[in-house]
């Protein structure tokens, strides 16, 4: 980090922990591929309104972004040459984002990820079919890449699984989801000689999440328009498959299916998922005790919808899409997952990913 980052920083952080009370904000990153910049908002938590705050250049195709686990840091990056991750330090009082530094990714990345100690930088490279290890340093800085794996074709997600004894990567080119041990003394992985879970062919497995019980994955496949739901076995960190259903709408007319991104609200009582060939979002009930969804409904949302996101209180969805030039914002039903839009805003060029964190009032003790 330059001298004139490392001064920026200890003083957008002295004045937080000496500014007394503060309110408790939420704040949403959208990264912008095609006009190289990340449109930041704060979003009002009593009426999930929308205010922009300001948009940041990159100088770069920005795509995937990562939250640090203390969400003072995010991470974006950049799929131009030259490859790069760039680290910001957020600021809790106002969401600005102050650039601390760049440092080179093994290829381009299609999905970045912390961690659970905010220790390491993963990330999954479609076009390059790896899987790579950045070092993260004390002041929450990526660091060079100190390893590579080399996978099947088209790899295109990454995540630690909640005991951060284990990563799993989905392959779409493979069909296949692995899982590689997690040594987070030195950050090394070690892929295991079969796949945690095998797809059937031409699947495409995309994006996962794990519920927030830790108990089930969800996994979305890209090119079948298929969403599987495994059961998770949290002693020996292995799946079994529980349930497979569609995210096509009912009158889906298109020449292929295209999943794209699957989140889960934080209580864990329902999931949403996109599908660009239809631009729309499925709502699912989650069943607690089995982990089995049952649909809800399916929206119109953004034109091409690759990402979208859920606020941290579980009240509001953002989506945007790759051919539009605004943001959509939902409020979500507490007690059926139903979405009502609360309005649109205006983002920046071949919108792709977002981010929310929020923060808790401090009182300066």
């Amino acid at each position: 980090m330059s001298v004139r980052a490392t001064l920026v920083a200890a003083i957008l952080f002295a004045g937080v922990l000496g500014s007394g009370a503060s309110q408790a904000a939420t704040y949403a990153y959208v990264s912008n591929a095609d006009s190289q910049d990340i449109s930041v908002f704060s979003l009002d938590k009593s009426s999930g309104s929308l205010a922009a705050v300001e948009t940041v250049p990159v100088g770069g195709t920005v795509m995937p972004m990562a939250l640090s686990p203390d969400h003072l840091r995010l991470y974006a990056a950049l799929r131009s040459k030259p490859y790069s991750v760039v680290s910001f330090a957020v600021n809790p009082l106002d969401g600005r984002l102050i650039e601390l530094s760049r440092a080179p990714l093994a290829d381009s990345m299609a999905y970045v990820s912390t961690d659970a100690s905010g220790r390491y930088l993963f990330s999954a490279s479609y076009g390059g079919n790896l899987l790579a290890v950045n070092r993260i340093a004390a002041d929450g800085v990526v660091g060079d890449v100190q390893q590579t794996v080399k996978t099947g074709p088209m790899a295109h997600a990454i995540r630690n699984a909640p005991d951060n004894r284990y990563v799993f990567a989905s392959v779409l080119g493979s069909d296949a989801w692995l899982r590689l041990k997690f040594d987070a003394s030195n950050g090394q992985l070690t892929e295991d000689a079969a796949p945690a879970y095998s797809l059937p062919a031409k699947s495409g497995p995309r994006h996962f999440v794990f519920s927030p019980d830790h108990r089930f994955v969800y996994l979305i496949d890209e090119l079948d328009g298929k969403l599987h739901v495994l059961a998770f076995d949290s002693t020996r960190d292995k799946v079994k498959p529980v349930q497979t259903v569609s995210i096509l709408p009912p009158d889906f007319s298109g020449d292929k299916p295209w999943g794209a991104d699957v989140h889960v609200t934080p209580d864990g009582r329902f999931l949403y998922a996109t599908e660009r060939t239809s631009n729309t979002l499925a709502v699912y009930r989650v069943d607690a005790k089995s982990g089995e969804l049952t649909r809800v409904g399916t929206y119109q949302t953004e034109k091409q919808p690759r990402g979208f996101n859920i606020d941290p209180s579980g009240k509001y969805l953002l989506a945007v899409g790759q051919l539009s030039s605004n943001m959509s914002a939902y409020r979500i039903d507490r007690n059926t997952g139903a979405l009502a839009l609360i309005g649109q805003y205006p983002v920046g060029k071949g919108a792709n990913w977002i981010e929310i964190v929020e923060f808790e009032g401090t009182n300066g003790n």
